[in-house]
């Protein structure tokens, strides 16, 4: 019996040192992870804008509503709606019949004025012409009398004909100033009619797009009425304001005053096409209620980028700094806040806590945790963990040309 027992307790004890000797051979002959493919890139050290950022309105540099200065029925409308116009442009045409007659008749009225003045002139030159002549028998006469050759009579009447010749020239060089005054009244009533003809057609004051139709043609327009046939707006050049805090004021007054400050537009918070202008107006208030100052920046919009009333991202640069950036791919957001995947020397990563700053085309300012020249994984994060082994990502063939 006490042999048996023996024999069991050997077979166990060799059967449990088999087994503490395969442990580290199962261990050591466990299966491998290959490395991972990814894209990397290194943080680099670059001179940076210092921007601030804001939601702005954008507003037409100039709004017209264009309406009648004389009425009468809208025979036409000239133009699409939405479309480019451009200053002169013929918008609107109004039934000119009617002040066409009008022009008439003060032209004639005119003509009538100039034929009155003609012969209240030629009369004037006749009263002269008799007045000299009766001033001449009177100066005669006054010396036949010195002589004693002529009658007292005779005297009275060559004087009264001398006076009533003077009186005929005064009246004739008055009724010359009212009928002059009645042609230049008549003159600029025929002026007024061609004013009010060229009324008629309505023409766009400023060049920019205009808006819907608000009257149609058949409908009879009043003159200088509260509703407008058409807005235009001038949307090339176009204006931004937006507000910032009033703390920045001193030094966005400060750089305004050295040079013009950039300023940039995109209708989309992750848009990278934006549109760049440059600071035009600082309000000389500060709101109370927000404690902001509000800006406004001009835009040339020539590719219509910009439309009035739309809502806009706007990013005001006021000075440069250095800084640590990278690609804002390699941004990774966990429990505890941002990170980077860091690829060691043996091509292994190291997850690394960053903090950031502002991004800006595609690449983000790192103010703490990575130093230049660190490369990181830009892409292919999410097959990655602590110590994973990896493997440059191979770039796509390009494609042959035919």
């Amino acid at each position: 019996m006490q042999r048996e027992i023996r024999a069991v307790v050997t077979a166990v004890i060799i059967l449990m040192a088999s087994g503490c000797r395969s442990t580290p051979q199962a261990q050591s002959g466990g299966p491998s992870f290959p490395p991972v493919p990814v894209s990397t890139g290194k943080a680099a050290e670059e001179s940076v804008p210092i921007d601030l950022e804001s939601v702005g309105n954008v507003e037409s540099s100039s709004t017209v509503e264009v309406k009648a200065q004389v009425a009468g029925p809208l025979m036409a409308v000239r133009f699409a709606e939405g479309a480019n116009v451009k200053q002169g442009d013929l918008l609107f045409e109004i039934d000119p019949r009617p002040f066409r007659e009008a022009l008439r008749q003060t032209e004639a009225a005119v003509a009538k004025d100039e034929a009155q003045l003609r012969v209240a002139e030629a009369n004037a030159a006749r009263s002269r012409a008799q007045l000299k002549n009766a001033q001449a028998e009177a100066t005669r006469f006054e010396q036949l009398s010195k002589e004693g050759i002529s009658t007292r009579q005779q005297e009275d009447q060559v004087r009264t004909a001398a006076e009533v010749a003077e009186h005929s020239v005064r009246a004739d060089e008055a009724s010359i100033e009212s009928i002059r005054a009645s042609l230049e009244s008549d003159r600029a009533a025929v002026e007024q009619a061609k004013l009010n003809l060229a009324y008629c057609e309505i023409r766009a004051p400023i060049s920019g797009r205009a808006g819907n139709l608000l009257v149609h043609p058949g409908n009879l327009v009043k003159a200088n009425a509260d509703n407008a046939l058409v807005i235009v707006n001038q949307i090339s050049p176009v204006f931004v304001t937006f507000g910032v805090p009033e703390r920045y004021l001193s030094a966005i007054s400060l750089q305004q005053s050295r040079h013009k400050l950039t300023v940039e537009a995109s209708p989309d918070k992750d848009s990278r096409q934006t549109l760049q202008g440059t600071l035009a107006v600082i309000d000389n208030t500060v709101d109370p209620n927000t404690g902001t100052i509000r800006l406004k920046a001009i835009f040339d919009n020539r590719d219509d980028g910009l439309w009035p009333g739309q809502f806009v991202n706007v990013s005001l640069t006021i000075a440069t700094r250095t800084a640590i950036v990278i690609a804002s791919e390699a941004v990774q957001i966990g429990q505890n806040g941002s990170f980077v995947y860091v690829v060691k020397s043996d091509q292994t990563v190291e997850p690394r806590p960053i903090v950031v700053g502002q991004s800006k085309a595609g690449k983000v300012i790192v103010e703490k945790g990575l130093n230049a020249g660190e490369t990181v994984v830009t892409d292919g994060q999410s097959r990655l963990f602590p110590g994973a082994k990896i493997a440059p990502a191979s770039p796509p063939a390009a494609a042959e040309v035919k």
